[in-house]
């Protein structure tokens, strides 16, 4: 039973992103993670969950290999991603990975914390981090409000860039930058269009009414420094004298005797 309702939730989600709003937003996130791999180097690039094809986002990764992970209850007869496996316990070896991808696979888990500790362990020192979610709030926060209105089915909770940002840095993961976009009603009708001149606006003068955010993190690297041992400086003699605070308290021997 949990097989069939999970399989049924997930093509429930890819139909979403069938519709215009859907094919809007995946269009302008991949638009954006491109950007940001551009510049991202290494060995492995790893992507967890999917959010539509296997190859989306990988294709943009700039290292050596990619692979990406998908629940086996997630992925349609035509897709094929590179492992299946739990996103909470990863099939990775620590320290194997330059860059991870999670395209908005937190909102979808019950287990969000699990997941990053998993990311963290993977990840190489100053290895990558990408995550796309949704904001909770916004103008897909008044969406309750707007009859015909939603975010894709079967999102678990929402999690803010803010709460977000807070759980990073716990991980010890310092926190790149926030980007967020896609300034639309959430409407799925047929009329949703793309509008540049409408997100550089929304992103310049109203970024909380954006309805979703990408969020970039570097894993640290700590460096030991060796701490040397106070010595204590030995008392000088200058002219047959001893130092002031010596003869202080030999004075006071002298005085209590």
């Amino acid at each position: 039973m949990l097989q069939v309702d999970t399989s049924t939730a997930f093509e429930a989600t890819r139909r979403w992103l069938s519709l215009p709003l859907g094919r809007l937003l995946l269009s302008q996130e991949t638009r954006i993670v491109e950007e940001e791999l551009d510049g991202l180097f290494g060995e492995e690039c790893l992507q967890l969950g999917l959010w539509g094809e296997p190859k989306t986002f990988l294709k943009f990764a700039r290292t050596q290999r990619t692979a990406s992970i998908a629940h086996p209850f997630n992925v349609l007869r035509n897709e094929s991603p590179s492992a299946f496996g739990h996103l909470h316990r990863l099939p990775v070896a620590s320290d194997s990975i330059d860059v991870a991808i999670l395209p908005h696979t937190l909102d979808f888990s019950s287990r969000p914390h699990e997941i990053l500790r998993e990311v963290h362990r993977v990840l190489r020192t100053d290895g990558q981090l990408i995550i796309l979610g949704f904001k909770p709030g916004g103008l897909w926060g008044l969406r309750r409000l707007i009859p015909g209105a939603g975010l894709p089915p079967n999102i678990h909770q929402p999690i803010s860039d803010r709460q977000l940002s807070d759980w990073l840095k716990l991980l010890d993961l310092r926190i790149h930058g926030i980007s967020r976009y896609f300034f639309r009603w959430p409407l799925t009708g047929r009329h949703a269009s793309s509008s540049p001149l409408w997100e550089e606006r929304g992103r310049r003068w109203w970024p909380e009414f954006a309805a979703c955010y990408m969020l970039t993190a570097q894993k640290r690297m700590f460096t030991l420094t060796p701490v040397k041992k106070p010595w204590r400086a030995r008392a000088k003699v200058v002219g047959g004298l001893a130092e002031p605070t010596t003869r202080v308290s030999r004075i006071r021997f002298d005085e209590n005797s």
